[in-house]
């Protein structure tokens, strides 16, 4: 079965939206769409750094992410400037120094646009096991710490008068991030990553009255934005990472109109 490209192509998109929905509920909750910008443009250094160094991609990308982040919480702590100032600085930084050790490693044969835009219709049985193991992983811990990084969500400061240690919360939702970014970096590229966390969650809000609705709900809009996407792809000859994420957007643009229907009426 996994010989067939297209089925890896599905296999794989499943996977990846399984993980990034609830992620992305999490990252609406918190308001840190440009966080994960920042740490999905970051990505494309971390290509640049395991092409250079002869090491595992995913590895680099997820090594890279963590150490921006950290970078982050150190700048944040010793600057006056606003978080958002930050992230811009780091994120366009770390794509613009990406690209420009690309541009020096002549001797490497490098699919740019599929590092930026995505290339799920070349993934690999290797790749799919790298989604799925990380993807599940991801989810045991998102299961294991939901109670106390909600909580640090909604109140760090009753969540810390509770002992339920936000800090400690922080650092397993970044880490956590960057292993998802690791993971789908393939599916949709660096530069529409954030996209993919973003819009099936949204699209869930709209459905949903609990959280865990919310987290289920934003996984099944992932699902579906993988499967029309990728359908599209085939049949109009059109990009497939794109056609994902515009397949997401319009489930949310319907989302968004068949509120607005029932207010009125």
């Amino acid at each position: 079965m996994l010989d067939d490209f297209f089925i890896r192509s599905i296999i794989g998109g499943i996977g990846v939206a399984t993980v990034v929905g609830p992620l992305g509920c999490f990252v609406i909750w918190r308001r840190l769409a440009y966080f994960g910008d920042t740490l999905s443009h970051s990505a494309l250094l971390g290509v640049a750094l395991a092409l250079l160094l002869q090491i595992n991609i995913t590895l680099s990308v997820f090594l890279t992410s963590v150490l921006v982040a950290f970078a982050l919480l150190v700048l944040q702590k010793g600057q006056k400037l606003s978080s958002d100032t930050l992230l811009g600085l780091l994120a366009h930084s770390t794509i613009a120094l990406g690209l420009i050790a690309l541009s020096f490693m002549t001797w490497v044969r490098v699919d740019l646009m599929g590092f930026l835009f995505g290339d799920i219709l070349s993934i690999s049985k290797i790749d799919i096991m790298i989604i799925w193991s990380g993807g599940l992983s991801v989810l045991v811990c998102l299961i294991l710490v939901w109670k106390r990084l909600f909580a640090a969500t909604v109140s760090p400061e009753i969540a810390e008068a509770e002992g339920l240690n936000p800090q400690r919360s922080n650092f397993f939702f970044m880490i956590m991030l960057s292993l998802v970014i690791a993971i789908s970096m393939k599916i949709v590229g660096v530069m529409l990553l954030t996209a993919l966390l973003i819009i099936p969650a949204a699209s869930a809000r709209h459905f949903s009255t609990t959280p865990e609705q919310m987290a289920v709900l934003a996984i099944f809009f992932g699902i579906i934005s993988v499967l029309i996407g990728l359908l599209s792809s085939l049949e109009f000859d059109i990009p497939a990472g794109p056609s994902i994420i515009v397949a997401s957007l319009m489930l949310f643009l319907i989302t968004i109109s068949k509120n607005l229907f029932l207010k009125n009426t």
